[in-house]
């Protein structure tokens, strides 16, 4: 992406420069820039660090340094990885996410090696979990169904309940069309609230909740952590799929 020559771009503020890039749609180039300026700020800590080892007794504070940018480090990561489970990941999600193209599983959702880096702070981890949610939902609401169909696999009884259920909807149905219950709202009310009754029990004793809670904690650590890992790619150059 190449900027235009403005007299007037050196005292524009950092947050508002940031916010124009974020209103413009180069949400792309806030994440680059992000990571830019932690590696910048890392390479500088280093720096420092070297020149006061050297105007001292070399080994004890080099060593002293060392451990203490290492506990830094690890501290700062392990803050920021718990971060992701405190992320609401739907809060920019909306209905329009879920109506285009699904994107491509190879190129734009799998990516490369290097389509991936650990988030530096826990606001990128947020920049890229809110964007990569709305970017990916298609694929994302694929793996559920995937994971669901798995979880059933594996308990054939929770399987046989889910499908009992169905079939008890469409005899009722069936019933309700051929005996005209239209006809007869009070009757037919009973009957829906029987058959509701009915089907909550098949679904609690072939424990389908407990299903349904595998594969919606699975998919969600699936997402968060690919959204919040996947780096932010330019929206118009992605390819997309079928």
């Amino acid at each position: 992406m190449v900027f235009s020559s403005n007299p007037l771009s050196l005292s524009v503020p950092e947050a508002a420069f940031e916010s124009w890039l974020r209103d413009s749609g180069y949400i792309e180039v806030l994440d680059q820039r992000t990571s830019d300026l932690h590696r910048l700020s890392t390479t500088a800590a280093t720096a420092d660090t070297s020149s006061s080892s050297s105007a001292g007794n070399p080994d004890s504070i080099s060593s002293t340094a060392t451990a203490t940018g290492v506990f830094v480090s690890l501290f700062s990561s392990i803050v920021t990885f718990l971060s992701l489970f405190t992320i609401n990941p739907f809060s920019k999600l909306s209905s329009d996410d879920f109506s285009g193209k699904t994107p491509s599983w190879t190129t734009a959702f799998l990516g490369s090696f290097n389509s991936y880096s650990f988030p530096s702070s826990s606001s990128q981890a947020r920049l890229r979990a809110h964007e990569n949610v709305k970017r990916y939902a298609r694929n994302y609401a694929s793996l559920f169904i995937l994971f669901f169909a798995c979880t059933l696999y594996q308990m054939p009884m929770t399987l046989f309940g889910l499908v009992s259920c169905l079939a008890l909807w469409d005899v009722f149905k069936f019933c309700s069309e051929k005996w005209r219950l239209d006809r007869y709202p009070l009757t037919r009310l009973c009957l829906v609230r029987v058959s509701q009754c009915v089907g909550a029990i098949i679904l609690m004793g072939s424990n389908v909740q407990m299903a349904l809670f595998c594969a919606l904690s699975i998919s969600y650590a699936a997402m968060i952590l690919h959204a919040a890992f996947r780096k932010l790619t330019p929206a118009k150059q992605q390819p997309r799929g079928r």
